[in-house]
């Protein structure tokens, strides 16, 4: 695989410095760019970083003396330099949608982490295992955009990331009907850590803005069609879906309660999940992990501060199958929040574009 120039727009934020860590040990992928507000354009990444780096590594030498561009000034200059972009900017939705749209029109690719682009009818928004089909979707989009390279893919909201990937292997085979899901979400998602957040020490927040609806909707989008140049999304499963912000450093997970048209035995949902791979695997991406889903015996896991990172944080873990009294099973499932559920999923995505040519 060539190696392919990459730049990533707001780079000083948690998910951008996650970004640019996981470019720096990418072997497909050459950090370019660093871009970031105005107020930040004309520092170097380490000074624009010092004081507010969150990740537990070092700045990466690859990153340290490249000098911040504007994310919204420096668009031609940017885009010069690299053949695709990762967005992680902070901005108001319409904003993020007109600059993110920008770049695709500059001949840019440009891989979201952003919620602003999910609901765009002829954009992508991918978990790679799980419907890397709606690929097929870009080439109208470009057609849209009137481009021959530029286009935005997305990822999906990092809640559903622990519990669409363990219901995904069961839903057509035993028709999954309903679906209640509560979410117990770290303090990464919110871009913060427990200097920066010191309510949330000894405490559970029973509201995240917008995110249970993110949670309830967008699994319907990805378990959509592709169908006359858009992603018709699908009209079941009903979800519903109560989230919590807890005190955790990183790692979502959630308590799922699920019943299907047609129940399978535990033993016959155990098997789909310990033999279900997608395109990564089949693909042999960087970034995927060699088994997708996780399932622990044990009673008492997974735990989020010893299963998060399984597989570099990109594999799902599962646990405690059992009966339900109201539904036909529960069960809890985890995913690291900043990893699988937003840079990581994001980088893996950008590899399955370019395995496909996308970015060619």
């Amino acid at each position: 695989m060539k190696k392919y120039k990459v730049g990533v727009i707001g780079a000083t934020g948690m998910v951008g410095q996650r970004f640019v860590t996981l470019i720096s040990q990418h072997p497909w992928f050459e950090l370019t760019e660093v871009a970031a507000s105005r107020r930040s354009a004309g520092k170097t990444y380490e000074d624009a970083v010092n004081g507010r780096w969150m990740m537990k590594v070092p700045v990466p030498d690859c990153a340290k003396a490249l000098v911040l561009r504007s994310a919204e000034d420096d668009i031609a200059e940017i885009t010069a330099n690299v053949d695709f972009v990762f967005s992680a900017v902070d901005m108001k939705k319409d904003e993020i949608r007109a600059l993110e749209e920008a770049y695709a029109k500059a001949e840019c690719p440009v891989v979201s982490n952003n919620s602003a682009h999910r609901w765009t009818e002829d954009v992508p928004m991918v978990v790679p295992e799980i419907n890397p089909e709606h690929l097929a979707v870009i080439e109208s989009q470009r057609r849209r955009l009137g481009t021959r390279r530029g286009f935005i893919a997305v990822k999906s909201n990092c809640s559903l990331q622990s519990y669409v990937p363990a219901l995904h292997p069961l839903k057509d085979e035993f028709g999954l009907s309903k679906a209640l899901v509560c979410t117990y979400q770290a303090i990464s998602g919110a871009g913060k850590t427990f200097e920066t957040f010191p309510d949330i020490v000894d405490n559970v927040i029973p509201y995240i803005g917008g995110e249970e609806e993110k949670s309830e909707q967008e699994p319907l989008k990805l378990w959509g069609k592709v169908e006359g140049g858009r992603i018709v999304t699908a009209s079941s499963p009903s979800i519903t879906a109560q989230c919590f912000r807890v005190a955790c450093s990183d790692g979502h997970m959630a308590a799922v309660f699920a019943s299907f048209d047609k129940k399978p035995t535990m033993e016959e949902i155990k098997d789909r999940w310990a033999s279900f791979s997608g395109e990564p695997q089949r693909l042999g991406l960087p970034s995927a992990p060699k088994q997708f889903i996780h399932y622990f015996e044990e009673d008492n896991r997974p735990q989020t501060k010893l299963d998060r990172m399984m597989e570099n944080g990109m594999a799902v873990s599962v646990g405690r199958l059992r009966p339900d009294t109201q539904y036909d099973y529960k069960f809890v499932c985890l995913s690291h929040n900043t990893l699988r559920g937003a840079a990581g999923g994001a980088v893996l995505l950008a590899e399955l574009l370019c395995a496909k040519g996308y970015m060619d």
